[in-house]
């Protein structure tokens, strides 16, 4: 029988029918009110340190569940931090806050409960100065930075607040790149035969990451000696914890520029290097790399932690797994992401849900750190593309970047990328710092039609903010896992949350947390409701162990 023809109704309805929004929507700035503007303050002289800002982040600094919006500047006139208005929209409160201008050149941000109050704190990075800011709970915030004995390295990138020894408190780890200064930029001249441009770090002295103890009174001991961080000189962009081993204590992914990754595993308040063991230190070929941005998550759902580092164009980005062994595969040759990523240059990446479905997908961010790079290398350029990889299971990731939606057909210098759910409707939305110029909050529409539960982790005797807790749910299709790591990406800092996919399952039958030390306690919270947000205090759950 043939087809009945369509109504004219019909027809007039379909014909003048909103389009379905595109998975990753950008905001505009009419739109979201966000106004700020990167300053890199670039020079004739292409000072290294203009090419690597800015980190954005994710802070619900005043406590009402709606994540803020904070920026890192490298030149004047300041940060930023804008308030969340429950509508879409942001407001700008720097100046009420307390936060002052850069005095030293800024990179990135690492977002934490320092102390246990309930309040998140603010830890700025920098070529210079670094700035630890303490949340006062009333909206403001006070440079405990005197007080805290944290005092470097001097050029400091990425950071990751966890708690290395067990205590409760959270230690903070900062990545220490290179040694520079007015000297170093006149070496940089000369090796590019007087010609202006971006030197690749591999001509500069390395510097050290460091690690702070937590002494619980608002200081900081550097025991990076005595711990054996100081032992690596590094030149260290992006660091991610995780748990490599699965013996519960957490670990730290560092990716380094021309010198090998590190794979700090920890042995219980020491740290060795396990990155060449583990080959994920070199490429398959034996040579360091220029690793930027890391993350990690269990892709496969094998109950072990996969690791990625974003690499410069012409090196692949390396996605690793974990063979349970002490040994990673990297699986980028064979798979969609070294394909896509040959002549790009990745800085901040996430893996994250994107659907709500219980995969592991990827967002990256990427952007050459030289302006004039098409001047040698035609098939290459400073602006690139976002990318999008969605899982097809098995640890695979399908490159869909083509459907993601209009602004990943755009160039952008991009550098760091922070995820948190801004509206609060269960899909991870992203925050994208751009060198140079304003940043870019994409919101994300993916899956709309599956479910989820949102959780906040409460800690007690473990961290208040349960970093290094692993978090296991229940539907009626099936069981997922998922560590709460702290840090990766690069520069950046993520909403503190976890979002768990229920995909077409309305009901969320439990949640299971494993506290990390000093409590190790496993707890199971059922009822959980889904299609909001709910916080699971340490203690208030049904002891499973």
């Amino acid at each position: 029988m043939a087809a009945r023809p369509l109504s004219r109704r019909a027809l007039f309805a379909a014909a003048f029918a909103s389009p379905a929004p595109p998975l990753f929507e950008e905001i505009p700035a009419a739109k979201s009110g966000i106004r700020w503007i990167h300053n890199n303050a670039r020079s004739l002289r292409h000072d290294l340190p203009e090419s690597l800002g800015p980190g954005v982040a994710f802070i619900d600094y005043d406590n009402d569940g709606w994540p803020d919006l904070f920026f890192v500047n490298s030149g004047p006139p300041r940060h930023a931090l804008y308030r969340n208005n429950r509508d879409g929209t942001f407001t700008d409160v720097t100046a009420k806050s307390g936060i002052a201008p850069p005095r030293s050149f800024g990179m990135g941000a690492a977002i934490a409960d320092f102390n246990n109050d309930g309040f998140p704190d603010i830890f700025l990075t920098a070529y210079g100065r670094p700035v630890l800011y303490r949340n006062n709970g009333n909206g403001t915030f006070t440079d405990v930075t005197a007080k805290s004995g944290i005092e470097g390295p001097s050029w400091s990138t990425s950071a990751v607040w966890f708690d290395y020894n067990g205590d409760g408190l959270l230690d903070l780890f900062v990545c220490g790149f290179v040694e520079y200064d007015e000297k170093s930029q006149d070496l940089c001249i000369a090796e590019r035969g007087g010609r202006p441009g971006y030197c690749i770090p591999r001509i500069f002295q390395p510097s050290a990451c460091r690690l702070y103890r937590n002494n619980g009174d608002g200081t900081f001991t550097d025991v990076s000696r005595e711990t054996g961080i100081a032992a690596r000189p590094s030149k260290a962009l992006g660091v991610v914890t995780t748990d490599c081993n699965n013996d519960g204590l957490l670990d730290l992914f560092v990716a380094n520029d021309t010198v090998q990754n590190f794979l700090f595993v920890n042995g219980g308040g020491r740290f060795e290097d396990k990155g060449v063991d583990a080959m994920v230190a070199f490429s398959e070929s034996g040579w360091p790399r220029s690793g930027m941005g890391v993350d990690s998550a269990d892709i496969d759902g094998d109950g072990w932690q996969d690791l990625l580092v974003t690499n410069i164009d012409r090196e692949r980005f390396s996605l690793y797994r974990n063979t349970r062994h002490g040994v990673f595969d990297d699986l980028s040759f064979a798979g969609e992401i070294g394909r896509a990523t040959y002549n790009l240059s990745g800085w901040g990446c996430k893996f994250f849900d994107a659907d709500n479905d219980g995969g592991i997908d990827l967002l990256l961010a990427n952007g050459h750190p030289d302006d004039l790079v098409s001047e040698r290398s035609p098939h290459v350029t400073w602006a690139e593309p976002l990318l999008f990889f969605q899982s097809s299971g098995g640890g695979a990731l399908r490159n869909r970047s083509a459907a993601a939606g209009p602004v990943f057909q755009r160039s952008i210098a991009a550098r760091g990328l922070a995820a948190g759910d801004y509206n609060n409707d269960g899909r991870l939305d992203f925050l994208v710092g751009v060198n140079g110029g304003a940043p870019l909050l994409l919101k994300n529409n993916a899956g709309a039609a599956n479910h989820w539960a949102g959780i906040k982790l409460k800690g007690i005797t473990a961290n208040r903010d349960g970093i290094g807790a692993k978090v296991t749910w229940s539907t009626p299709a099936g069981r997922h896992s998922r560590l709460k790591t702290s840090g990766g990406s690069y520069l950046s800092s993520h909403d503190p949350r976890e979002i768990l996919g229920l995909g077409p399952s309305p009901r969320c039958e439990w949640v299971e947390v494993r506290w990390p030390k000093p409590s190790n306690r496993i707890e199971r919270f059922e009822g959980i409701p889904s299609g909001r947000y709910t916080v699971l205090e340490e203690g208030a759950g049904r002891s499973t162990g």
